[in-house]
């Protein structure tokens, strides 16, 4: 069993400009079709899972992927900037995701909708008629890696340069993946999910010394502030917003970079 994931990067441009037909495209890396005065850009990630062809190696052609979204997907998109652009992107997922289904000739599993390079809608076969939402943040911290449980020497040996007694500093990025049923009378907003994410996760961490200037990373008795406890940390205080803030939602995980090499994510 494998799952082939495809990137389908495409503009919606304005009425009355110039649009070249998909055929005559130049740059398929860039997006079809290109962007026309003040267009707006988009991707969709579609995930199909089986098995491949023994003899051709290929689950589906991503050429037929390619069509299923231009033909199916694209379109649902075009009309909603057209006719209602107030529209909260998740609304329309479900929409998306069936028409994607029915289009695709191999099962779908993963339909991703990445509105800006930071924030995106998906369903998933696993997340049945909910859409989980992401939106990436960034905070700085400086932290000291120690633990009183190993001697002065283990903790050098251990974490090295991230022991300095000073501490050190990290630009961090988080992103909470929030889910929620787009068909509810009040769903998530983004607006909802950066405010949520901003009073619990954001002020209270960013510019802070997380050794001594918050309580779960407290010098005596603390957690030590590694990027695996910071995810688990993050988790927990937006689970407990957005339980309060927003209860139709539900944090399904939180990635936490330390840098651009290095992340965590919990749950796993």
């Amino acid at each position: 069993m494998v799952e082939l994931r495809r990137t389908v990067r495409f503009c919606i441009n304005p009425p009355g400009t110039s649009t070249p037909p998909h055929g005559s495209a130049v740059n398929g890396f860039g997006g079809v079709p290109a962007m026309s005065g003040l267009g707006r850009y988009y991707e969709i990630d579609l995930s199909c899972t089986g098995e491949p062809d023994p003899r051709t190696g290929y689950l589906v052609n991503i050429k037929d992927i390619d069509r299923a979204a231009r033909a199916a997907v694209i379109p649902i998109i075009e009309k909603a900037c057209g006719d209602s652009p107030t529209v909260q992107p998740a609304s329309i997922m479900p929409t998306l995701w069936r028409a994607a289904a029915h289009a695709l000739p191999a099962p779908l599993t993963r339909l991703r909708w990445r509105l800006t390079p930071t924030y995106s809608v998906e369903m998933t076969t696993a997340s049945a008629q909910r859409v989980v939402m992401r939106q990436r943040f960034d905070f700085a911290a400086a932290h000291r890696l120690h633990t009183p449980a190993l001697s002065e020497e283990a903790n050098r040996a251990t974490f090295g340069r991230c022991n300095n007694p000073s501490g050190h500093g990290h630009n961090y990025a988080v992103e909470p993946a929030v889910s929620f049923d787009p068909q509810a009378p009040n769903p998530l907003t983004l607006h909802q999910l950066e405010r949520i994410t901003h009073d619990a996760v954001i002020d209270p961490f960013d510019h802070k010394h997380l050794n001594k200037d918050t309580p779960e990373f407290a010098e005596l008795g603390g957690l030590n502030p590694s990027v695996e406890n910071i995810a688990r940390v993050f988790h927990a205080r937006l689970t407990a917003a957005f339980a309060q803030h927003a209860p139709g939602a539900r944090v399904e995980s939180v990635t936490v970079w330390e840098t651009d090499r290095t992340s965590c994510t919990f749950p796993a």
